[in-house]
């Protein structure tokens, strides 16, 4: 009998995740189910880029997967029984429940309106492609010297601000951001970034959070007023609420509580990877929402599921930063060096070649999803079975 393994969401992590077990378990020993809303990959890392204007290139999962052995699912995750180990999902053919043996949760995270006023009825949202997509039309029925307030200063704050304002000169784009612009980066980093929004003509209003949004405006704190015909939202994710509602171990804010394996600190049967796990990296410090996270919690899962059902040596991945690459239009682009635990180092890459990096690392991260079974050596070993219910002590 194969033991079922169903993989929930298709993002980076959770179609890394999938493609590396097919490269690790015999398909007989194992059955792999990835269970996800869309029919094909999306590059989260490049919604900006999507709103902005640009034809992103189609990565189906029907081509992703071929030849895997992976089943892809469609259909949206409406329900998760960590005690029964069921889940509930609802596609074209209705509703209908999996069982599994093992559990990976990979739903990532959606963006938060951080409870603030107006800001779910009037502001656009980037963290999928339908919110991409509808801020896309948005903007391109805008006309020449309109404004458009991006609120939200950090990194995906400061890529939506630099790609429209290069994208559409005409309009008045202006950031909003809580701190100061870039106040993480070195100071390097900080000069170029502001450099580079002087050159698009953005404004900043820093120290400014964000009090409510209105269909023409969003007020500041000090009560100012902002013009915007359109509001963009980027001021952090919050996780899919579904692992909040199941027994899992949850933080307050819904993230699933994990071991240094991925593991459920609840549920040995479940793992949980990218923006929906709470996994703490150098310096014990919380691994922050990312594409930079959620690839190295996948290898993490899928080498530690792999390890355990085939009775070898569970693998230990690096959790840990090198940098933060930040787009700022196609031809400008900020490499921010780092510490293992994200903080900015003096060294930065900064202009055109700093564009060429970011660009490379985005196709890097889509060609390893588009390519799952790709220069990684096959190491498929056979599962020893145990009886179903046996918990084995985290590694």
């Amino acid at each position: 009998m194969q033991h079922r393994i169903v993989v929930l969401g298709a993002g980076y992590s959770g179609a890394t995740a999938a493609g590396r077990l097919a490269r690790r378990l015999h398909r007989e020993d194992a059955a792999i189910t990835v269970v996800n809303a869309e029919p094909d990959f999306v590059e989260r890392v490049r919604m900006h880029q999507l709103a902005a204007g640009e034809d992103l290139r189609s990565r189906p999962f029907s081509e992703v997967f071929a030849g895997t052995g992976v089943e892809l699912k469609p259909a949206e995750v409406t329900g998760v029984d960590v005690d029964r180990r069921a889940v509930t999902v609802v596609g074209a053919g209705g509703t209908e429940e999996l069982a599994y043996d093992t559990l990976v949760y990979a739903l990532g995270s959606g963006w938060n309106d951080q409870g603030v006023p107006g800001t779910a009825e009037h502001a656009h949202e980037l963290a999928g492609r339908p919110g991409a997509l509808r801020l896309r039309e948005r903007l391109a029925g805008l006309d020449a010297g309109r404004s458009v307030v991006v609120v939200g200063g950090g990194l995906t704050g400061v890529e939506a601000a630099t790609e429209i304002a290069e994208a559409r000169p005409d309009l008045d784009v202006a950031l909003a951001a809580r701190a100061g612009l870039g106040d993480w980066l070195s100071p390097k980093g900080r000069r170029h970034l502001r450099k580079v929004f002087g050159r698009l003509g953005i404004t900043v209003h820093e120290h400014a959070a964000v009090t409510a949004v209105e269909a023409d405006r969003v007020t500041l704190a000090d009560g100012t007023a902002v013009p915007a015909a359109v509001t963009v939202w980027t001021t952090g994710f919050a996780v899919h609420p579904i692992a909040a509602a199941t027994a899992l171990e949850v933080t307050d804010t819904g993230r699933i509580v994990v071991d240094r394996t991925m593991r459920s600190v609840s549920h040995p049967d479940v793992y949980a990877i990218g923006d929906a796990a709470m996994a703490m990296g150098p310096g014990d410090q919380p691994l922050r929402m990312s594409c930079a996270s959620g690839v190295p919690t996948a290898w993490q899962a899928a080498d530690a599921i792999a390890a355990r059902l085939t009775g070898t040596k569970v693998p230990k991945t690096p959790l840990r930063y090198f940098n933060q690459c930040i787009s700022l239009g196609r031809r400008e682009g900020l490499i921010q060096y780092v510490t293992a635990d994200d903080r900015a180092v003096r060294a930065a890459l900064t202009g055109r070649l700093a564009a060429l990096y970011k660009e490379l690392v985005c196709k890097g991260a889509a060609w390893g999803v588009a390519n799952p079974t790709i220069g990684m050596p096959v190491r498929r070993r056979r599962v020893v079975r145990r009886p179903a219910r046996a918990e084995a002590a985290p590694n």
